[in-house]
């Protein structure tokens, strides 16, 4: 080949490698931008006086007094809402009923918006559930009531040879003359002075049960539930593929036992995880009874066959890229075979090893499938250490993925859904960290 081709194709290659680089760079920010972005709308978010109210009397947290004082000014704030109402109320009795009869159904509705955005009247009886006992905790809530108290939705059908458009029509166009009509201009005039909203950082949504279905609180049983699962699947995984693979690498004999054995761990690699999830339902839970439904530890075992051949290759991989001499050596001066392996071999590939652990501990923090069947609820308290060999738990990979798919209010707990998946990631990246600085000692310390 010519010297000039082959300075082309080396800047070629050059060129491709800083273009792939450049490529997943970009691809990572577009996934992680968003998730940080809105998942730290969990933590950072414009609290309202309802959510203070809250914080108050479920978690018992803030100044009594302050707050206090400010649901009193919220509340002053909010008689003339409640006094148009009362007024309206009384004119609609004046009227005939064909005259009320158009005012009915738009009446009803503005009500319920004024229910969601400041909470129940506080002269009626106390709602069931939580989430009815509060109004908007939130200020993005708060500017979504806001809008649909102003705005009603229809759609436009107008053009045939379109699809329906969406078109707000001002609701204050059907109370026009009414006693409701300045309700349409005092509440936004006056919504600060309404909510009271205020910067709040809600770090304990990390170390909160939640309450009323997510609505309120944080995620601790989720984060807890993870960590008990990953930390028992690598208890499980790690001495079982690391015995494995010393075996493999310096005690068995090469033959077709073995080449099949190989192949067999490969092909596990490759299953899909939702089949060890049914695998550890049939096997740990409904044959052996490990426990007596889901819990923890079937949840536990069964990552741990997930994770099982990642390990045992990544360990073999680390252990046939130490040096031969090294065992040469220690051989030589009479040293047995284990304990060869146990003080020249196996530190030697202990930074490999822990590459491979690394890997395996990042997919089973965030694998779903497998937890489903053995492990996962999507509500629950947390456990403590002894229940975990009977009962199950809530896990970050399953809820968010409940919380998006199945619950009944998902756009109102869209933050806690993000808050969940940014948990998530960095908890994979915390654990991630931690290996990836205890692997750097140990080379260090071998390095000497």
């Amino acid at each position: 080949m010519q010297l000039g081709t082959r300075k082309i194709l080396d800047k070629a290659f050059s060129g491709l490698g800083v273009f792939s680089i450049l490529l997943m760079t970009g691809a990572l920010l577009a996934i992680l931008a968003p998730i940080f972005m809105r998942g730290s709308t969990a933590f950072v978010f414009k609290g309202t006086v309802e959510y203070r109210r809250l914080t108050l009397e479920r978690f018992q947290r803030g100044n009594v007094e302050e707050i206090e004082g400010q649901i009193a000014r919220a509340a002053a704030a909010r008689k003339p809402v409640y006094d148009l109402i009362a007024a309206f109320d009384a004119e609609l009795d004046t009227m005939p009923r064909k005259d009320r009869t158009p005012f009915k159904k738009p009446f009803i509705e503005v009500k319920k918006v004024l229910k969601e955005l400041l909470g129940p009247d506080p002269s009626g009886p106390t709602p069931v559930l939580i989430r009815q006992q509060y109004g908007e905790t939130r200020w993005l809530g708060v500017e979504d009531k806001l809008h649909e108290l102003l705005y009603k939705s229809e759609w436009d059908y107008s053009n045939p040879d379109a699809m329906g458009v969406k078109v707000f029509i001002p609701r204050v166009e059907d109370f026009e003359g009414t006693a409701l009509e300045p309700l349409f201009t005092y509440v936004p005039d006056h919504i600060d002075q309404i909510m009271l909203p205020q910067w709040t950082f809600y770090w304990q949504f990390l170390t909160d049960t939640s309450m009323d279905a997510h609505f309120f609180g944080g995620i601790w049983p989720e984060v807890l539930g993870t960590l008990y699962l990953t930390l028992g699947a690598m208890i499980f995984a790690v001495p079982m593929g690391v015995i494995a693979a010393i075996y493999l690498c310096e005690y068995a004999r090469e033959g077709i036992t073995i080449r099949m054995i190989r192949t067999c761990i490969s092909t596990l690699a490759g299953v899909p995880s939702i089949v060890f999830g049914l695998f550890g339902l049939a096997f740990f839970i409904n044959t052996v009874h490990v426990s007596s439904s889901k819990s923890v530890l079937a949840g536990s075992l069964t990552l741990a066959l997930l994770i099982l051949p990642t390990i045992i290759r990544a360990s073999e991989e680390a252990i046939r890229a130490v040096p031969h001499t090294y065992k040469e050596a220690a051989l030589s001066l009479g040293s047995g075979r284990w304990h060869t392996v146990m003080t020249v071999i196996l530190p030697a590939a202990l930074p490999g090893i822990l590459t491979g652990i690394v890997i395996s501990m990042g997919r089973a923090a965030g694998e779903t499938a497998p937890i489903i069947f053995t492990a996962a609820v999507s509500m629950g308290k947390p456990l403590t250490l002894l229940q975990t060999f009977s009962q199950p738990t809530p896990a970050l990979p399953w809820n968010i993925y409940n919380l998006c798919t199945e619950h009944e209010a998902v756009e109102q707990i869209r933050h806690v859904q993000y808050g969940m998946v940014l948990t998530l990631v960095g908890l994979v990246l915390l654990l991630n960290v931690a290996a990836i600085v205890l692997r750097a000692r140990i080379a260090r310390k071998l390095r000497g």
